[in-house]
């Protein structure tokens, strides 16, 4: 499962971004935090091994959206 996505940043004409990256990034933690809430609380049919390898590749997901735009708000350069 060691796919690499990449991740384009949206931006207007004058390079303003144009999704708040720490809105995505908090999107994708919190989906894997209630995953695994529900897997902790017993929910059926999730498979706790999964649960857990999804949440970790979105908080790295989410990390790199981060990177990405830090990169990009501090002039630098994100060569994905």
């Amino acid at each position: 499962m060691n796919r690499e996505v990449t991740l384009p940043l949206i931006v207007d004409d004058r390079g303003t971004l144009q999704v708040a990256a720490a809105d995505v990034s908090k999107l994708l933690r919190t989906m894997g935090g209630r995953w695994l809430h529900l897997v902790e609380a017993g929910q059926d049919g999730l498979d706790e091994d999964t649960v857990a390898a999804l949440t970790i590749e979105l908080a790295k997901l989410a990390d790199r959206i981060d990177v990405a735009c830090i990169a990009h708000s501090s002039g630098g350069s994100s060569g994905g």
